[in-house]
Order: C-alpha cells, then structure tokens, then sequence
C-alpha cells in the first residue's frame, strides 16, 4: 500500500532505539525525510546508519534531551530548517522506572512528569504552527498499553501515561481539521531493551534460552511478542491520509493482551 506520504517531513522522538527508532524507520521507508532524536550520540548514530539504510528520503540525526525545554525547541527548529516544515510529530519517551507506590518519591513523580507529558506539551506547542500549515500534519503519540490497564509495580507508568491520553484527545479536537492526533499504546515487542532483560535473565539462570525467555514476556493470545516493526508501520499509517478519518484514538498493539472491553 502507498501510503501517499512520499516527501513530507516528521520528527520523530526518542528514536535512537527501540520502538520510536522502529517508527522512524517506518516512515523513512515511506518516502518520509525524517528528523530522528536521542540523548546518546553514539547510539544516535548507529541508528542514523540504521534508518538511512532503508530511507528514501533524507535522514537527520539531531542529540536532545526531552526534559529540556531548549533541547524541544531546537528539535523542531532543526527539523523545520532541514525540511522546511513539520507534517508528522512522532512522540516517544524512555519509560519511568518500576517501583510500587510507596517506594517512590517526589522527585520521581515529577522526573516522570516532565519526561512522559511535559515532553509531549511542548513538543505539540512547538510544531502546531507547522503541522497546521497543510490539511495533512499527524501527531502520534507512542504510550503503553498500561493506559488501558495498570501493571504490577509501574505506579508511575499506569498514572502519569493517562496524562497523555488526555492531552492527545484534547488536541484531537482542538487541532483538528487541519492536525489530527492519535496514540498507540504497545505491549512488550522485541527491542534492545527487551532483548537485554531476557539475556540477563538466561545469565541468572531463569531460562534455559533466549527463546523461552522471550515466550514469557508474550501472554497475549497470538502467543508471540511483537516485533517492533508492526508498530513502526502503524505509526506511519496514521501517519497517512489512508488513516484519514481516525482521530482521537487510543490504540493498543499488543496481541490482545489487554483485558479491557475498551
């Protein structure tokens, strides 16, 4: 399917690895001149190679952290300079530590905050004037499927999320007709950090392989964990105008996992 994208310009956060970098690949291998982020260099770099291999359009790699206020604004400053707008803000973030509730503080709260919403806040304020340019620009928001249903020892996680649901709604209707915005909401796929947590687990001795490791993280009834491209291609389809009426949606990609009727 042409996803009728070929030479637009998105930005995509927090896609040196994992499921952001998977959306940026996604896009690039549209047509997509994409903008890619990560507060490693080095690792942005590899990724740089990564997404270029399949891209093509332009690739551009540009260091910042998400918690910084003047790292969002030259983000999109670099993409707009590189590719004269922004059509498609892809939003993603590292996830905040596990803990319980009562082993979490203040300063975790509010790192959480800062990383998960006020990253998104600032980032939609930034590119709306750009997005808004054509009758096309796209905002996707990459949360986790615990918005949908709380898990175990992820307080921050299960509360701070929903935060990000209820700001993509809001724009959803604030934005539109010109930016639509829509959320995904991913179950455990197989990214590096994923790929680290089973590896180590096999060192520890609670697997026996790498394969029956990663069959534990599955649990859903399609009885496999993602692979970080499904999502990627989801992305860049509600990226797409063959996407165009979906707006205000929140998407779980995650096998079925989730028990909530909605």
């Amino acid at each position: 399917m042409d996803l009728e994208i070929d030479g637009n310009a998105a930005l995509v956060t927090a896609s040196s690895s994992g499921l952001g970098k998977a959306s940026a690949k996604a896009l690039a291998s549209e047509g997509v001149n994409v903008v890619i982020n990560g507060r490693d260099e080095e690792r942005l770099d590899a990724a740089l190679d990564e997404v270029e291999a399949v891209a093509t359009g332009d690739v551009v790699a540009q260091a910042g952290d998400l918690t910084d206020a003047d790292d969002v604004e030259a983000l999109v400053d670099r993409t707009v300079d590189e590719f004269g707008t922004i059509d498609h803000l892809v939003t993603s973030a590292g996830g905040p530590p596990s803990g319980a509730f009562l082993d979490t503080d203040d300063d975790d709260w509010e790192h959480a905050y800062d990383l998960l919403v006020m990253s998104v806040v600032r980032l939609a304020r930034e590119a709306y004037p750009h997005l808004s340019e054509g009758d096309g620009g796209t905002i996707v928001n990459i949360t986790s499927r615990s918005v949908k249903e709380a898990i175990d020892s992820l307080v921050l996680s299960n509360s701070v999320r929903m935060s990000v649901i209820g700001l993509e709604k809001t724009l959803s209707k604030e934005f539109a007709p010109e930016v639509r915005a829509n959320a995904v909401l991913p179950g455990p796929h197989e990214t590096s950090r994923i790929r680290d947590l089973v590896e180590a687990a096999v060192e520890r001795g609670d697997y026996d392989s790498y394969e029956e490791g990663l069959d534990d993280w599955a649990g859903n009834p399609l009885e496999r964990i993602g692979d970080p491209m499904e999502l990627g291609n989801t992305v860049a389809f509600l990226s797409s105008p063959k996407s165009g009426y979906v707006n205000g949606t929140a998407l779980p990609i995650d096998g079925g996992s989730t028990g909530a009727n909605l």
